[in-house]
Formats: structure tokens, C-alpha cells, sequence
């Protein structure tokens, strides 16, 4: 298993070199390839546009893969009037998709950081969600990669992301245990090292666990 301290920085290995990524054409043939080892006929009439479909929606559901999370976070604003307390953005919608059975996670996400001096448009928060979430992942690296980037780009006094996701690949399948909730946390700076405020923090999160997996 990786060791998650080591995840510290933005930096991804996920991107793929644009020279070996297939062609348009080779992933029509991969879908292909997979209906008929799953059984059924890619020329019959309701799937011969199913690969050219399923190659558009993975362009949209991994546009992760495209997206610099660390060029979100670089307009910032400075004129904030001394404040200094939790900015929080709560119950972010999260879809991801697990890397080992490339089905989904569907949760949320809560956001938080310690302006030292400057914030930044909290659109760009959700969007730096997105850019790692979109991505294969597992949740743990995913919710490392967040705290990570907001981290060393604005430099606040603290960072904590919370991320609450139910898992298809154990609830559609495998053990089939459907209402089952993962929670994955990520504390640093003054989150990590005082417990008042990080106390302050889950207590704005609060339980909201009866609506976070809608799909």
C-alpha cells in the first residue's frame, strides 16, 4: 500500500504522454473489444454507436486528467479586511471513479482552509475537487492530492478536506453492501496541530449523511 505521507505534493504520475495516448479510433475498438467478451454483438443496431459514445464520456468523466489543479488556485484576492478565520465550502458534489474496478464514487466533499493573507474564489475550490476527482483514484490519494495543492499554492495557516463517498465496486458488487459510507480525512497546518480548531472545523461540517449519495 503507499504510503499517503508521501503524497504531499500536487505533482501528479497520472498524466499520460499526449505521443502514447490512443487514438479516437483505437478506443472505439477497445469498447468494442468489451462487449463481445461480454457477450453481446458491437454491430447489432442498439450498440454500433456504443464505443463512439463511451470514448466521448470518458473524455468527460477523466477531464481530470487535463485540468492543472495548481493554475485554479493562482488568482487570488488580498483585500480581505484582516480575516483569518475558517473558510469553509461544504458538501461539494464528488464523482469519481475507482481505479481498480473503474466504477464510480459518488460523495461529497467538505473544503477548508486558514487565509494567511489571501483567498481565492471559492468556484476555484470545487474545481480543484473536480480536476483530482475525475480521475481514477482511490479515495485516500484523492483526498491528499486536494489538501496537498490547496496547501502549498496558498500557503494558509491550515488545510482540511474531508471527503464522504459511497463506493460502487463494493456496493453493486463484491460484498454487495449498499449504504455503506467511507470517510477520508486530510489535516494540516493548524487543523493537524490544534485540536480546538480542528474541533471548530468537524463541528461546521456537521452529520449530513442522509442526502451525500443521491445519483
Amino acid at each position: 500500500m503507499p504510503d499517503l505521507n508521501d503524497m504531499s505534493s500536487p505533482a501528479s504520475a497520472d498524466h499520460v504522454p499526449a505521443s502514447t495516448t490512443p487514438t479516437q479510433e483505437e478506443a472505439e475498438a477497445a469498447v468494442r473489444t468489451l462487449l463481445r467478451w461480454a457477450g453481446d454483438d458491437p454491430a447489432r443496431e442498439g450498440l454500433r454507436d456504443t464505443p463512439r459514445r463511451v470514448a466521448k464520456s470518458y473524455k468527460e468523466l477523466f477531464a481530470g486528467y487535463s485540468t492543472d489543479p495548481v493554475a485554479l488556485l493562482e488568482r487570488t484576492f488580498e483585500e480581505v479586511e484582516g480575516y483569518d478565520e475558517i473558510v469553509l465550502l461544504r458538501d461539494i458534489r464528488l464523482e469519481s471513479y475507482c481505479e481498480h474496478h473503474m466504477v464510480p464514487i459518488i460523495g461529497v466533499c467538505h473544503v477548508a482552509y486558514l487565509p494567511r493573507s489571501r483567498v481565492v474564489g471559492i468556484s476555484k475550490l470545487a474545481r480543484v475537487v473536480d480536476a483530482y476527482s475525475k480521475r481514477l483514484q482511490i479515495q485516500e490519494k484523492l483526498t491528499v492530492q486536494i489538501a496537498a495543492t490547496i496547501n502549498d499554492v496558498l500557503q494558509p495557516r491550515g488545510v482540511g478536506v474531508v471527503i464522504e463517498a459511497g463506493h460502487q465496486c463494493m456496493t453493486t458488487r463484491g460484498v454487495h453492501k449498499p449504504g455503506v459510507s467511507m470517510v477520508t480525512s486530510r489535516m494540516l497546518g493548524d487543523f493537524r496541530d490544534n485540536p480546538v480548531t480542528r474541533r471548530e472545523l468537524m463541528s461546521l461540517i456537521g452529520q449530513r449523511s442522509s442526502r451525500m449519495f443521491e445519483t
